[in-house]
């Protein structure tokens, strides 16, 4: 196989990893950062391109061996050349410069999804190495897997009980800082079910790499049915708290049938209960674990 067929060929296995990624959204935060990419990107190729293309026709122009092209060591400026040259670049700067404007207007965190529903309200808190979500209208709580109902749109209040964390979906949008002490904000929505890998893109120690978690979207009778199930799990007590705010990961989701109804707000002015200290500090997985029996 010849080399450009081979590199058609190959062309898809490269494409094949965006599936899960920015450039495959299941949102609409999503698809306008996408189309910001996308427009930012054309726009710096207006200039890219015709500089790579002018780079060889200029190379190849002025070759050793072309008698026809003129040598001008005497010429140094020209008004006109001048404003064409330093104009496109300008008015590509302004048309960035604009984009960036508007999109970080239109997509501020805290800025409402229009929608016909009400937001399903969600609190996250950064642990480590884990992911509690609090689902503070239905009072139950999950670890490493968010189950929301596809077409709501999603309010999220975010923190860290330690370190500065990053919580991100790739195909659902925006990634927002999660930080001790402090209180962030971010709407999100999935356009149809399905399920998102959502992952910590702020390296935050030993286990960071292990901090990910999936986005369940579902239909709303499957997510009401959801609700049902979760609140005939354990409950959320302290002690359960406690174990897992030790430092370790845990090998599935966890779930949990009630949970403190101001525990994020807790954790926010750093008033929850402290993690429990484990006895052997090689078996921090195996007690997270344990959380959730």
């Amino acid at each position: 196989m010849s080399a450009p067929r081979r590199w058609f060929a190959a062309a898809p296995l490269a494409l094949a990893g965006c599936s899960a990624g920015v450039l495959d959204p299941q949102g609409p935060v999503a698809r306008a950062e996408k189309q910001i990419l996308f427009d930012s990107l054309g726009a710096m190729l207006l200039i890219v391109v015709p500089v790579m293309l002018a780079t060889v026709a200029f190379a190849w122009w002025f070759r050793a061996g072309n008698r026809r092209a003129r040598y001008r060591p005497d010429w140094d400026y020209s008004g006109k050349l001048e404003l064409l040259i330093w104009s496109v670049p300008a008015m590509i700067v302004l048309f960035l410069g604009g984009t960036g404007w508007v999109g970080a207007h239109l997509l501020d965190p805290r800025r409402p999804i229009p929608a016909k529903v009400a937001p399903l309200e969600v609190q996250v808190v950064a642990l480590d190495w884990k992911w509690l979500f609090l689902y503070p209208e239905q009072r139950v709580a999950t670890v490493n897997r968010l189950v929301v109902p596809a077409g709501t749109p999603i309010h999220f209040r975010l923190t860290s009980a330690t370190v500065m964390n990053s919580f991100f979906v790739p195909q659902l949008g925006s990634q927002i800082y999660a930080m001790a002490g402090m209180e962030a904000q971010l709407r999100l929505a999935a356009d149809r079910p399905g399920r998102y890998p959502g992952i910590a893109a702020h390296y935050s120690g030993k286990g960071f790499s292990d901090m990910t978690f999936t986005v369940d979207a579902l239909p709303a009778a499957q997510f009401t049915a959801w609700v049902a199930q979760a609140r005939a799990a354990p409950p959320l007590d302290e002690a359960r708290y406690r174990q897992l705010a030790r430092r370790g990961t845990v090998a599935q989701p966890l779930m949990f049938g009630t949970a403190p109804p101001r525990l994020f707000d807790a954790v926010v002015v750093q008033r929850a209960p402290a993690a429990e200290r484990p006895r052997d500090a090689s078996n921090q997985g195996e007690a997270d674990a344990e959380a959730g029996k």
